[in-house]
């Protein structure tokens, strides 16, 4: 059984920009961001997962640190490819690359530069290309629980591949979350997986 961390949205709002999706000037509505997340959070609690939920705190600021990640990476002994994001609109991974447990991934492969187009092709078995139509959804950041991916709405031919695949979809509204730049995945945190522990 797979642990997400996750935090309620009680602080969300659009309070700086980093990235072309976030507007302080267009901001998010609260009372559908709360209702988005209670969604996110009821259909995870119905998968083969286990959450825990922790207290939101105002003030926190989202922060990438690629470094601390490359040395989690090089501890685990994880095979990391540098790659360069093209489209400024996907400023991270999680946006426009999305691995499968069947070997597979999903990926929008417009956002990367040719060098990191190539060094993805050489590395994974088999790729899903997202229409740019349904990129701009953040199709691509996905929770994935083996069979089951929970993904943003909006990406009708990605959903159609995925169930041929066999596949469950479950499509969420997440339209004030793309206001920052981010959807499901960025929503939650996979804990670490733990031999022998309850």
């Amino acid at each position: 059984m797979r642990e997400l961390l996750l935090c309620p949205p009680d602080h969300y709002g659009i309070e700086y920009e980093i990235n072309p999706w976030m507007s302080r000037a267009r901001g998010a509505e609260a009372a559908v961001a709360q209702k988005q997340w209670k969604g996110l959070y009821e259909t995870l609690s119905k998968l083969d997962c286990k959450i825990h939920l922790i207290a939101p705190q105002p003030s926190y600021k989202f922060r990438s640190d690629i470094q601390s990640h490359r040395a989690v990476a090089d501890v685990l002994g994880c095979l990391v490819i540098s790659v360069e994001l093209v489209d400024p609109r996907f400023y991270h991974l999680d946006t426009c690359f999305c691995p499968l447990p069947d070997g597979a991934a999903v990926w929008f492969p417009a956002a990367f530069d040719e060098y990191g187009q190539r060094a993805i092709r050489e590395q994974v078995r088999e790729l899903i290309d997202v229409r740019p139509e349904e990129a701009a959804h953040f199709s691509c950041n996905a929770i994935v629980l083996d069979r089951d991916i929970v993904l943003p709405e909006g990406a009708p031919t990605l959903v159609a591949s995925l169930k041929d695949r066999g596949y469950r979809c479950h499509e969420l509204p997440m339209t004030e979350f793309l206001k920052a730049g981010g959807a499901c995945k960025c929503l939650t945190m996979f804990m670490p997986q733990r031999d022998g522990c309850p």
